[in-house]
């Protein structure tokens, strides 16, 4: 796709001044757009068209989000905005995010261990995670079809609270064609989809405050055990080493347990609002669904290394997991029975609860 062409709004404000230059945010944003492609290639006009088309579709998506949900933060969202953007941008808005989620960490961090991050050996090593991350996040660029940001306003004050809704044009165009699918059906598919996780955080305002306190607590905890802030920091981003293995105590394991729980209950209930849209919504969704589905069997062998290296096959196995426990309590209680998760912290399923959703039912009194 010719982004120098789409009238696709980015992402914005100024870079954010990296805390005692852990990492090199503003590398990492360069990197993610040296190291991004472009995507399909349109002209001007269907550029317009499939940007006009996506907004349109992520509008409707709301109502049928609202009716199979039965969430009625559905009605209203407002308090976000709906940003169409390409690779580059994406990758951009990551950067900020991350830097939002720990900034606050790694500047404890860099207070606590000042002799370790100083001079020359302290440049590089920002320098290097900073290329890291951006590599990273370059890759998932040409992957992600759309996300929800509850953390860009903590860093872009002008954005409003509760976040923003990205959808990544390049990469719906090249699926929808990958898959031989048709266009309307399939970015409306996937508007309901990301709308469902917009939809989630309207439900539980309390959210993201939830999600960024256990994610500083735990960074915090596994860079005061480092004896490499370096070495650690580079990898918290890449997961060369499996991530258990870099929890060191039980305190920072129960922590990852709880937002394993978190993320998994999001994705899993994105999925069953997903089940829930049928012929009448989407007229070939039972097509989208099969290739879709089957899309990861034609993964070339480097994509296969990449996704193991970054965990993300071992993260769609905690959202089948995710899925299994919405299913599981909608099924008993209903849906105003599991609805009661978005309610407050203390009502959100523990990782044992995920695996045994009938005790979740026996905790809420359902």
């Amino acid at each position: 796709m010719d982004t120098s062409q789409a009238p696709a709004r980015q992402p914005d404000g100024d870079p954010a001044v990296a805390p005692a230059r852990l990492i090199d945010f503003e590398l990492a944003a360069k990197t993610a757009a040296t190291l991004s492609t472009p995507g399909p290639r349109l002209t001007g006009a269907e550029v317009q068209a499939v940007v006009a088309d996506l907004r349109a579709h992520a509008e409707a998506s709301v109502a049928h989000v609202h009716e199979i949900s039965g969430l009625e933060a559905a009605r209203d969202l407002r308090d976000s905005e709906v940003l169409i953007v390409d690779r580059t941008s994406w990758a951009r808005a990551n950067v900020h995010s991350f830097e939002a989620m720990i900034d606050a960490p790694l500047r404890a961090a860099a207070a606590k261990h000042a002799d370790k991050i100083s001079g020359a050996a302290g440049e590089v090593g920002s320098r290097v995670t900073g290329a890291e991350m951006g590599a990273i996040l370059a890759f998932l660029g040409s992957k992600v079809l759309g996300q929800y940001d509850p953390f860009a306003p903590l860093k872009r004050p002008h954005i409003p609270a509760a976040g923003r809704l990205l959808l990544v044009a390049p990469n719906i165009v090249e699926v929808e064609r990958e898959l031989g699918v048709d266009p309307t059906d399939f970015r409306l598919w996937v508007c309901l989809h990301e709308q469902t996780h917009r939809v989630q955080f309207a439900a539980a305002p309390w959210l993201r405050d939830h999600l960024l306190e256990a994610i500083a607590e735990l960074v915090t905890g596994m860079l005061s055990k480092a004896d490499s802030l370096s070495d650690r920091i580079s990898q918290l981003l890449s997961e060369k080493t499996s991530l258990s293995s870099l929890l060191q105590d039980d305190h920072d394991k129960e922590i990852m347990s709880r937002l394993t729980a978190v993320m998994s209950l999001l994705e899993g209930h994105a999925n069953v609002v997903m089940d829930g849209v049928d012929a009448s919504i989407v007229p070939t969704v039972k097509t989208i669904r099969q290739r879709f589905a089957a899309r990861g069997s034609d993964r070339g062998p480097i994509e296969n290394w990449l996704r193991k290296l970054l965990g993300l096959d071992a993260k769609m196995r905690q959202y089948a997991d995710g899925q299994r426990f919405v299913s599981a309590v909608v099924k008993e209680v209903g849906l105003e029975g599991f609805n009661r998760v978005w309610e407050r912290p203390e009502h959100l399923p523990s990782e044992h609860e995920l695996h045994h959703p009938h005790e979740w039912v026996e905790r809420m009194g359902a």
